[in-house]
């Protein structure tokens, strides 16, 4: 199976990193300057308190990220005599900030404001607390400029745990996924998973936004999940936290018979533990993809049968006993 490597996230514009905050968030932003063009965009998903720069160093300012006064930076001007209040605001000014966001309700005066509006950087201001502020800020810049990595593949929720579906074209991963939707479980993405790391090791994975529920099934043509099976059996996102890979069996290939997880795959920089299936006539992939669902639920719960197998087997050893014996002592009055 081949990826398909996404581009990086271009910069954001404030203007859209604005009304993805209104939108998104309960957070309001209250614009306090009107500029037509700012001289810079969104490139990183980092704040900044801007506190050592506006007391004059600035050798090291991260100017090129969002800029957030809260009460130490705005009561620290205010404490200011008015000539030198805008000497320290024109440490940031001189700079190409792409906007400045007050918070907890902090403002900067209408003569710092006009500063900043003739150096063309917007000005913002919110009630909410600099800690709420920053983290509902981080959360969406972190999204924005994520990581992100096209996946051929299907991506099912079976029994809550992420199933990346994956193998050559044709071999029968839609089919598959059909058929866990019709057995109950969700449908995330089909075809092409969209795969976003979040953090350091964990992998977001959705439908692209032309195909999302839509399925290509061989034979039949395009099935609309969502409107033949109803909002339970898709869901918008799901965490990747498995890789069935999907492969014709061969007589050559030697498969696990004792541990289910055979190795890892690799996306964006993260190792996803992956289980290999061997496709033959009869058999009943979607079963298995269930088993694989429940045994790592029991392997993420402490529980490995694998382990507990081998223990009974060191214990057989141990014991100097040989030959199979029956799993339990005696029959009950029950002989159906």
């Amino acid at each position: 199976m081949t990826d398909i490597s996404d581009d990086a996230n271009a910069d954001l514009s404030v203007d859209t990193f604005i009304a993805r905050l209104h939108d998104r968030t309960e957070m309001s932003l209250t614009p306090l300057n009107t500029v037509n063009e700012p001289c810079a965009t969104i490139s990183e998903d980092h704040l900044h308190r801007p506190g050592l720069a506006l007391a004059g160093y600035v050798d090291l300012f991260t100017y090129q990220r969002v800029q957030v006064l809260g009460n130490t930076e705005t009561r620290y001007l205010k404490h200011l005599a008015p000539k030198e209040r805008r000497a320290a605001f024109g440490n940031l000014t001189q700079f190409n900030i792409p906007c400045i966001i007050c918070t907890a309700d902090n403002t900067i005066g209408e003569d710092l404001v006009a500063m900043a509006t003739e150096a063309q950087i917007p000005v913002f201001q919110t009630p909410t607390p600099t800690v709420d502020a920053m983290g509902t800020m981080r959360a969406m810049l972190v999204d924005q400029f994520a990581p992100q990595q096209a996946v051929h593949g299907s991506l099912v929720d079976v029994y809550g745990i992420g199933l990346l579906l994956s193998g050559p074209s044709g071999i029968g991963k839609s089919e598959v996924a059909l058929d866990l939707i019709e057995r109950g479980h969700r449908l995330v993405a089909d075809d092409v998973v969209m795969v976003t790391r979040r953090d350091s090791s964990i992998l977001m994975g959705a439908g692209t936004d032309l195909v999302q529920h839509f399925m290509e099934v061989r034979g039949l043509g395009l099935v609309d999940i969502r409107a033949m099976f109803g909002i339970r059996a898709i869901r918008f996102q799901k965490r990747v936290e498995l890789v069935v890979q999907m492969e014709m069996a061969d007589e050559n290939t030697s498969y696990t018979r004792i541990d289910m997880i055979e190795g890892t795959r690799e996306i964006l920089g993260v190792e996803l533990p992956r289980v290999r299936v061997p496709i033959t006539p009869g058999k009943s992939v979607t079963v298995i993809c269930e088993v694989i669902a429940m045994n790592y639920l029991l392997r993420h719960y402490g529980y490995d049968p694998k382990e507990v197998f081998q223990q009974r087997l060191r214990n057989q050893i141990q014991s100097g006993r040989k030959g199979p014996r029956r799993g339990i002592q005696y029959f009950e009055q029950d002989y159906e």
